[in-house]
């Protein structure tokens, strides 16, 4: 392999071992402007968005022991990889090609395994980490507050029964 092709697979992959996943994208119709706006959305979920040759890709690709690629790598090819947030960045890419109606997802990988547009798109409307966080730990929670609950409400019971008592007997002295 040539020196420069050797330094391209290289730069791929640096750039393929910044996150467990990796879009394919097609960014034929898609102005410096765009892809800016796009970069800097990107940007937020520490995620970027790269231009690539077909042949490094599929080189690089291979190296990484990614799932076959090639039926992909038609036509001018992009990369959006980076961030620990996949569905975070399958939302941001999802929203803006369906805004811009002009670039098109290929296809993806996700922990080696090969993934297709519909199934990314359904990454895309996965809720975020944050929330998908916040969704676990309230489940986690739930059982130790209920048990607390209970165990609470005896001592409680007692106590309403005393200051019932407690009423009635002032009110009988007075």
């Amino acid at each position: 392999m040539r020196l420069e092709k050797k330094y391209l697979v290289e730069e791929v992959n640096t750039h393929l071992s910044k996150s467990d996943y990796v879009y394919l994208a097609n960014y034929e119709r898609i102005t410096v402007d765009e892809i800016a706006e796009l970069r800097a959305a990107l940007a937020e979920h520490d995620a970027e968005f790269h231009v690539v040759k077909n042949t490094i890709l599929n080189v690089a690709a291979q190296e990484r022991s990614y799932p076959d690629l090639s039926e992909y790598l038609a036509g001018p090819t992009a990369i959006v990889v980076g961030g620990n947030n996949p569905s975070g960045v399958a939302k941001i890419v999802f929203d803006f090609f369906k805004k811009k109606e002009k670039v098109e997802l290929k296809a993806g990988v996700l922990n080696d395994r090969a993934l297709e547009v519909t199934e990314i798109e359904a990454l895309s409307k996965l809720p975020g980490l944050e929330v998908l966080r916040a969704q676990l730990l309230g489940l986690l929670t739930q059982p130790a507050t209920g048990f607390v609950r209970v165990i609470n409400a005896v001592p409680q019971d007692l106590v309403n029964v005393l200051q019932a008592k407690v009423r009635k007997e002032k009110g009988e002295d007075a």
